[in-house]
C-alpha cells in the first residue's frame, strides 16, 4: 500500500509491513544524481511520484485479483433442465420399480446414495466419479462390505457402522472405482433397518446392482440428448 505520512515523506508499505521511504533529501539528490537542467520543483516532483505510486498501486491490485481463483461459470439452461431430467427418469424409475415390483415381494429398489449418485451421472458427467466403473463398481464393492462389517460387528453397530464406512472407501480406492455415494451405500448397510439387515448379501443384487445399473441406462439415454455432453468419458 502506498500512503504519505505526517511529515510529507512517500511510503510503501508491502504485505510484510515493510516500509519504503522517499524523503525530501533524497528528491534533490535524484535532481543532482541527473545532471543536467530540469525546469521541475521538488513539490512537482514528489507530486510526480504520488501519480506514480497511485498508479503502480492500481496495477498491483488488478494483478492481485486476477490471481484470484474464480468460481466456474453458471451452466446454461438447457444443462440445467438436461440435469434434472435425467434424475426424474433415473429416481423414478427406481422408484416406480421398486414400489409396484420389488417391495411387495421384501425387496427394494431404491436407497438414499442413489440420490447422490444420481447428481455425478446427471450433472457432473465429466467427473472421474461418475463414469461406468466407478458408478457400478463402487456401489458393488461398498454394498459387499457393508453387509459383511454388520455380520461381523453387528452386536455393536457404531464400530460396524464405522469399519463399513471407512473400508468401503479403502476398497474402493484399491479397486478404482471411488464413487462417494458407495460410503453411504456401505453405511446403509448396517443402518437400513431390519428390511435391510435381513437381506445380506442379496443387498447387493438387490437394491444396489439393479439400481446403479438402470441409473446408468438412463445417464447413458439422457447424456446423448446434449451435443455438449459426453458420456461415458471411458468404461474401465
Amino acid at each position: 500500500m502506498f500512503n504519505e505520512n505526517g511529515s510529507g515523506k512517500l511510503e510503501n508499505k508491502n504485505k510484510d509491513q515493510k516500509i519504503l521511504t522517499i524523503s525530501d533529501e533524497e528528491l534533490r539528490d535524484a535532481l543532482r544524481e541527473m545532471g543536467t537542467y530540469i525546469d521541475i520543483s521538488e513539490t512537482d516532483l514528489e507530486n510526480i511520484f504520488k501519480i506514480v505510486f497511485t498508479h503502480l498501486h492500481k496495477k498491483l491490485r488488478i494483478s492481485h485479483g486476477a490471481n484470484i481463483p474464480k468460481s466456474p461459470p453458471r451452466v446454461s439452461a438447457r444443462e440445467i433442465a438436461l440435469s434434472g431430467f435425467g434424475s426424474i427418469a433415473g429416481i423414478g424409475i427406481c422408484a416406480f420399480l421398486s414400489s409396484y415390483f420389488f417391495e411387495p415381494i421384501g425387496f427394494t429398489l431404491l436407497i438414499g446414495s442413489f440420490g447422490a449418485s444420481a447428481v455425478l451421472v446427471y450433472a457432473a458427467v465429466k467427473s472421474p466419479l461418475a463414469q461406468p466403473r466407478n458408478l457400478i463398481g463402487g456401489h458393488i464393492v461398498s454394498a459387499l462390505v457393508g453387509v459383511a462389517c454388520y455380520q461381523i460387528f453387528s452386536s455393536t453397530i457404531w464400530i460396524a457402522s464405522a469399519m463399513a464406512v471407512s473400508l468401503a472407501i479403502i476398497a474402493m480406492l484399491v479397486t478404482k472405482t471411488l464413487h462417494p455415494p458407495g460410503g453411504a451405500t456401505a453405511l446403509i448397510a448396517v443402518t437400513g433397518g431390519a428390511g435391510i439387515n435381513k437381506l445380506g448379501f442379496l443387498y447387493v443384487l438387490f437394491p444396489v446392482a439393479a439400481g446403479a445399473v438402470i441409473l446408468l441406462l438412463v445417464a447413458l439415454a439422457v447424456n446423448k440428448i446434449s451435443a455438449d455432453r459426453q458420456y461415458p468419458e471411458y468404461w474401465f
